[in-house]
Formats: structure tokens, sequence, C-alpha cells
């Protein structure tokens, strides 16, 4: 089983942590479909919906939005409406704004095709330093060395055991970059992540000791909420006013107000004169 391969208690060598990880692999690898393609498009797709995003969730919306927007050109293209209704129930809506305007970027700067180089990835829409590295990975199988929740956690977990202070990124870097399978890196990373949502199974997340880890504000009630409930009946209704949105998402008329002038201030929603409104174009 998944869960013999944890437990350990003493700080192991590079090549018995690289066994450990791959031993786990091999018997409890997970698969997902963004795991089976080489596509940056796709894979950037990915990346993005599981910016905090359970997986579970994200699968189904990976699937549904890659039947309809299969392609950079695909994307670039379509109404933000439509881009919205079809991201709806991942949140954050910023980053399904972001995808888009990083294929139409592709499209006016790179000729529709995604440019290798690490830097010119960072300079596209939303794609931040780690972004930019996983796609430069697992498109290019390049050794990129790079961090996420999964990954602080399993460095944490063997090489910070007793640390008595939190450890920071800048810390566990130097072990990310020291442990990596050069010749197999994007399998090297899947295996990494694997173990980590592995280990959060069986004991408390070793990334609370991370100096940059916060608990997730709570959903209900939250400005999040009211942003989201907004976009949500808009991509499938536009020209509403926050009364009946209100009514229908049973949110108060304070909180939608904040929520959909930050929403107009971000250009994603617009307003007409007699207080209806609708996704920007």
């Amino acid at each position: 089983m998944a869960s013999e391969y944890i437990g350990y208690t003493a700080v192991p060598d590079d090549a018995e942590f690289k066994r450990i990880i791959y031993a786990h692999f091999n018997e409890a690898g997970r698969q997902f479909p963004w795991r089976e393609t080489n596509d940056p498009y796709a894979i950037l797709v990915s990346e993005m919906m599981l910016q905090q995003t359970q997986t579970l969730r994200v699968l189904p919306k990976y699937e549904a939005w890659l039947k309809r927007f299969p392609s950079v050109q695909d994307l670039a293209k379509a109404s933000l409406q439509e881009v919205l209704q079809f991201w709806s129930g991942l949140g954050y809506n910023r980053r399904a704004v972001f995808l888009q305007k990083t294929c139409k970027a592709l499209l006016s700067d790179f000729g529709g095709e995604f440019p290798r180089d690490v830097a010119l990835l960072e300079k596209l829409p939303g794609i931040g330093p780690y972004t930019a590295r996983a796609v430069s990975t697992f498109a290019y199988n390049q050794p990129e060395v790079f961090i996420e929740t999964n990954i602080r956690s399993v460095f944490i977990y063997f090489f910070f055991k007793d640390a008595t202070e939190k450890v920071s990124d800048s810390v566990l870097m130097p072990f990310v970059e020291r442990t990596l399978d050069r010749e197999q890196p994007r399998l090297w990373y899947y295996a990494l992540m694997d173990y980590g949502a592995e280990l959060k199974k069986h004991i408390v997340n070793p990334s609370r000791r991370s100096t940059g880890y916060t608990k997730q504000s709570t959903f209900k009630g939250s400005l999040r909420q009211a942003r989201g409930a907004i976009l949500r009946q808009l991509a499938m209704q536009p020209d509403l006013t926050l009364d009946v949105i209100g009514k229908m998402e049973s949110i108060d008329a304070e909180r939608l107000q904040k929520a959909a002038s930050k929403l107009v201030q971000e250009g994603l929603i617009c307003s007409d004169t007699e207080g209806r409104y609708r996704i920007s174009s």
C-alpha cells in the first residue's frame, strides 16, 4: 500500500530519498490526462486550473475545456462570457482571463507557438516563475527547478523534520535542485507531487511549517463568493441587476456592490445606465 512509504524518521541521503519517492510512485502514482500529453497549451490549462483548486474538481473541467477550446487559437478568439462560463465552478476567475490573454499574446507575439525560454514564458500574462518552469518541464522535459505545495511538503518532511523555525522556499530550493533527476525531470516532479499528496493523508500537512503558509479564508460570506456569484450568473445570462443576482444567490446587497465595483475596475464586467451588468466584451 502507498502508506508503507510514509513514516521515515531519519534524514535520507539523496540516493535513498530518490529511491523512496520513486518506489511510492511506481506503486501508487496517479494518472491524469495532463500527464499524457506534452502539448504546452494543455499543460498550461491544467496548471492554471490546479492553482488553489483540488484535482478532483479540476478533472471534469479540464476535459470539458479542452473539448471546447482545444487550441491556443480557439481560446483566443472566444468571447470572455463563454470563457467564464466554462471556467465556472473553479473559482479565482482571473485565472481564466489570464489564460485567454496569454493565448492572444502567443498569437500576436509568437505566431501561436509557446516559447521554450522560461524568461519569455514568464512575460506572458498571469504566468509566474512556478508556472513557467512547470510548463517547460512538463511540455519539454527540461530540468527546471521549481516548488509547489506538494513538493514543499515532501522536502520539509524529509529534510527539516527537526527544524525549530519555519522553513522558507529559499532554503528548500537548493535541496530541490540537488536532488533533481535531470534525465527525467517530468517523471521526477510527478513522483514528488504524488508523494506529497499521499503524505497529507497520513500526517499534518508539513507545508504548515513553511514561512509562506497562510490558512485560506472562509469562502462563505466572503467578497470572493460574491465575485464568483456575479460572474457565474452573468456568464449564463447578461443584463442582470445586482438585485436579481442577490436574490438568486442569496447574497447581501452591500457585498455584491463591493464585488461588482471591483470587477468593473478590473474590466471583467460593465454596466449600463439602468444598473444592468454584463461580461465585458
